[in-house]
C-alpha cells in the first residue's frame, strides 16, 4: 500500500469510528462514512469489502485510541498510588465527555459480541490486553513484597476492568463522571486491602534476599 493509500485507508477508518461511536454500528451506513471521510465508494470498497471488513478496521483503531491515551499511565504503574494516578486520569476523561457515548471499546463490546464472532474475538482480545498492562504491574508489586502472595493479579486486573466497564455505563447514563469514579476507589479499595504493610514487608523482603544470598553460597561452595 502506498503512503497515500495509507492515508486514504486511516481517513476511512477514523471518520468510521467516530460515526459509529455517536450512532452506533447498527445507525452507521457505507455512504455515511463516505461521506464524512471524504472519499469515494469506489475508494472505500477498495480497502473494505463489506462493513464487516470496516468494523473490524475500527474496532482496532478504536482499541489503539483508548491505550495511546491510557498507556502513559498503565507503563508507569509500580504502586496503588499509581494505579490512583490511572484512576484520576481515567475520571477526569469521563468527565470532560460527560460520559457520553460511554467506552470506545465497551459501546462497541455491548453492540456487536452477541451479533458478529469476529468482532467479539477482537474486542476480547482488546481486552485481554488491556487487563495484561494491569496485572503485569499487579505481578510486579507482587514480586516485590508489596502485595500479599495470596492475590491473583490477573483476577485484580479483570475487577479493574469490570469496574472501569461498569462505572462507564454509569456514567453514560448519569452524565457524570462519579459513578465511574466510586466503582474504581471500590476496586483500588480491595487491592489496598491486599497490599503488605509494615513490618510483614520488611520482613519478606529480608527472606528473599536471604534466600538469594543462601543459594548463592551454596553454589560457590559446591564448586
Amino acid at each position: 500500500m502506498t503512503a497515500r493509500g495509507a492515508l486514504t485507508r486511516d481517513r476511512i477508518v477514523r471518520a468510521a469510528a467516530d460515526l459509529m461511536h455517536g450512532a452506533g454500528v447498527a445507525g452507521t451506513t457505507m455512504d455515511q462514512v463516505v461521506d464524512a471521510s471524504h472519499t469515494s465508494k469506489s475508494q472505500l470498497y477498495h480497502y473494505f469489502a463489506d462493513k464487516e471488513a470496516l468494523v473490524a478496521a475500527v474496532i482496532k483503531f478504536q482499541v489503539a485510541r483508548v491505550l495511546e491515551f491510557q498507556e502513559p499511565y498503565l507503563e508507569r504503574l509500580a504502586s496503588v498510588a499509581d494505579l490512583r494516578r490511572w484512576r484520576d486520569a481515567v475520571v477526569w476523561f469521563v468527565e470532560e465527555a460527560r460520559g457520553v457515548n460511554g467506552c470506545a471499546v465497551g459501546s462497541l463490546s455491548s453492540e456487536l459480541a452477541d451479533r458478529s464472532e469476529l468482532a467479539r474475538i477482537l474486542i476480547q482480545a482488546a481486552f485481554r490486553s488491556w487487563e495484561s498492562y494491569l496485572a503485569a504491574e499487579l505481578r510486579w508489586m507482587q514480586d516485590r513484597s508489596e502485595l500479599d502472595a495470596g492475590a491473583d493479579p490477573s483476577e485484580l486486573a479483570t475487577g479493574l476492568m469490570a469496574a472501569y466497564q461498569g462505572g462507564y455505563l454509569l456514567s453514560q447514563a448519569a452524565r457524570s463522571s462519579r459513578p465511574m469514579a466510586m466503582a474504581l476507589d471500590l476496586a483500588l479499595d480491595s487491592i489496598e486491602g491486599r497490599r503488605v504493610r509494615g513490618d510483614r514487608a520488611s520482613e519478606r523482603r529480608a527472606d528473599a534476599v536471604q534466600a538469594r544470598t543462601a543459594v548463592t553460597y551454596s553454589d560457590l561452595t559446591v564448586q
